[in-house]
């Protein structure tokens, strides 16, 4: 009959068992884990290596066909360059080595000429080779890395759509940089820059991020940026344009810009002016009409000082932006404090649809708009006749709450946004209107 005693074997013997069992129950299924990973890769030509604290490429990736791969994710590991059996990925289109201990990239990389998206952020690196540019990337992140600058053959990638470099210690941005003709987003945030190319301005930039850099001026030229509509700018030392208009948002900088364009002599009168209801100066008449009673004469005398002194034609033109400022402010607060909603920057573009106009008349005067054609998920965006009704209805609505005909703007001030004073104004007479009769009635 067995007893229940101590283990006849030698110690040695027990501990030898016990490191095998540790070795067969621990390690195996770690390696495990790593085969199964680039089976996938292998089988799906996407492998995920991430957070495996690699400080090499596996070695056990030679037994699996990864020749196909199109994606690879090695982030969040132990390395200290890129891997060489990575370079050899020719059919490689994505590459992520996010936070890893990168110091360098090998001139081998060029052979990866399918890779469109490049992920370098918080590594080590304090360059990036040239080789690099002779990639067909459309997107690289090389943000959190010690950068002090950006090679100046950038401008040879031509397909490239989103580049971020934040959070680096770059000094200035390179001369080419301007040749990124497909570029649509560009983020330079926390870095040691103190100028802004110009060239940007001829770039199709959708989003701009220089935030917590030390510029003091935005170029003039950033005017003419059609497509830009995000701005980040703050935690810079910005004198031109300051700071106070600078959190009025984009719309208000760039009018500020075009005035200071207008007063250096840098463009043609009126030329990119926003909303200015194209000024029509005609020419002076042979007679000044200095002393006479005729309105018409004076007329002509101002615009014989104007011939004289183009400064007095640039200060009567900043003076009308101020005051368009001031009544597009006016217009903004009118609708934001009674609907309770914040509108967009551009303004303009808001109200062009009439969907907040016939909201506003129906607050000041419930049903006042019956019917309102408004956007869906599935229609984002509202036809022409749509946004007609919409405004047309508006109109019809300030007419009935006794807005005079001669404050009235007209349709197309509001559908094509060339008469944004005009709306203003209308928008306030229907505000004092209403105002007033409640007071008479209270």
């Amino acid at each position: 009959m067995a007893t229940l005693g101590p283990d006849p074997r030698p110690h040695s013997q027990l501990a030898s068992t016990s490191i095998q069992s540790n070795i067969s129950g621990n390690n195996v299924p770690t390696n495990r884990g790593l085969e199964r990973a680039l089976e996938e890769g292998a089988n799906s030509g996407f492998f995920n290596l991430s957070a495996r604290k690699l400080k090499e490429f596996p070695g056990t990736a030679s037994n699996f066909d990864l020749s196909d791969t199109v994606e690879a994710d090695l982030s969040r590991n132990r390395l200290a360059e890129v891997p060489s059996e990575v370079c050899h990925l020719v059919a490689l289109e994505s590459l992520n080595l996010y936070h890893n201990c990168i110091k360098t990239i090998p001139d081998t990389i060029i052979n990866l000429q399918s890779l469109t998206s490049l992920n370098l952020s918080r590594n080590q690196l304090c360059a990036l080779p040239a080789c690099l540019c002779g990639l067909p990337l459309r997107v690289l992140n090389a943000s959190n890395n010690k950068l002090v600058c950006i090679p100046e053959a950038i401008g040879q990638l031509r397909s490239l759509m989103e580049l971020d470099v934040s959070c680096n210690e770059i000094t200035a941005l390179p001369r080419h940089i301007g040749r990124l003709k497909a570029l649509r987003e560009l983020n330079v945030r926390r870095n040691l820059l103190c100028v802004l190319p110009e060239d940007l301005a001829e770039l199709p930039l959708v989003k701009l991020d220089f935030s917590c850099n030390k510029v003091s001026t935005i170029p003039v030229s950033y005017r003419k940026m059609a497509q830009l509509q995000n701005l980040q700018l703050e935690n810079n030392p910005l004198q031109s344009p300051p700071a106070q208009i600078c959190m009025k948002g984009k719309v208000h900088i760039f009018k500020y810009l075009s005035i200071e364009a207008c007063r250096s002599d840098k463009m043609p009168d009126s030329l990119y002016l926003p909303v200015m209801e194209r000024l029509s100066l005609s020419r002076p008449d042979t007679d000044s009409g200095v002393g006479s009673d005729n309105g018409d004469k004076r007329l002509s005398a101002t615009e014989s000082l104007e011939s004289v002194d183009p400064q007095f034609t640039m200060r009567r033109k900043m003076e009308q932006l101020r005051e368009e400022l001031e009544l597009m402010e006016q217009l903004r607060e009118s609708i934001e404090s009674r609907l309770k909603v914040a509108l967009p920057e551009d303004l303009g573009s808001s109200l062009m649809d009439g969907v907040v106009l016939c909201h506003l008349a129906n607050h000041i005067r419930p049903r006042s708009v019956a019917s309102i054609h408004v956007p869906s998920s599935a229609v984002p965006k509202l036809s022409m006749a749509k946004c007609r009704r919409n405004v047309e209805n508006f109109l019809d609505a300030c007419r009935k709450m006794g807005v005079p005909e001669d404050k009235l703007c007209l349709p197309h001030h509001i559908l094509e946004e060339k008469g944004m004073i005009k709306v203003s104004m209308t928008v306030q007479a229907l505000v004092d209107e209403t105002s007033t009769k409640q007071a008479l009635f209270t």
